[in-house]
């Protein structure tokens, strides 16, 4: 079987870790409904939405890589997830303020398709997860990612604007993703020993 990362293997048992898991972090994983922000727009804290850390660091024990493809500047992430002790289980951060540019433009997308050293072929392993159709689902959508929509906040569009906004999953929880994950990795094996036998 290849491994999707040359520098990352990531085993749990004798099972290679395929999928790579891009998250968002406004209303995917902290209610931005709680957040209180500095004068510059710098989130200094939020809730997290229920479930969500839990969802975070259940994927890192099961071996996932994961990547923060955030909108905003690099303390709003640092102030949220430092003190639950997320930021660090990330093994990439694409922060617009540092990309120079915000979702859905490919190159936030790129930035960590780019840090963990994934090739094109290898994008239809990557799952991106978020809040915003527009942002989040037609961004990922565009690069050919497996998408999954968050319908959690009240505050986004939940009606998708045309076919490029049409994620491949919805979830109502964070946990709910450990489900579709673990199927797209098992879907995943499944296509690599019929193309191995």
């Amino acid at each position: 079987m290849k491994t999707l990362l040359r520098t990352k293997r990531k085993k749990t048992g004798s099972r290679l870790r395929r999928t790579v898991v891009f998250l968002d972090c406004g209303d995917t994983l902290a209610d931005e409904g709680t957040e209180i922000k500095n004068k510059n727009e710098v989130t200094l804290r939020a809730r997290m939405i229920p479930g969500a850390a839990r969802t975070v660091r259940k994927l890192k024990r099961k071996g996932y890589t994961l990547a923060l493809v955030a909108d905003g500047p690099r303390g709003t992430f640092e102030n949220i997830l430092k003190p639950r002790g997320l930021f660090e289980l990330f093994d990439a951060h694409a922060i617009s303020r540092e990309v120079g540019v915000e979702k859905p433009d490919g190159r936030m997308f790129l930035a960590a398709l780019n840090a963990l050293n994934i090739p094109p072929e290898q994008f239809k392993n990557v799952v991106m997860v978020g809040n915003n159709l527009f942002r989040d689902i037609k961004g990922a959508n565009d690069l050919g990612l497996v998408t999954v929509w968050l319908d959690w906040a009240p505050r986004r569009s939940k009606t998708p604007a045309d076919p490029s906004e049409v994620p491949d999953f919805t979830i109502k929880k964070p946990f709910e993703l450990i489900r579709i994950i673990e199927r797209l990795e098992k879907a995943a094996e499944t296509a690599a020993e019929r193309t191995d036998g």
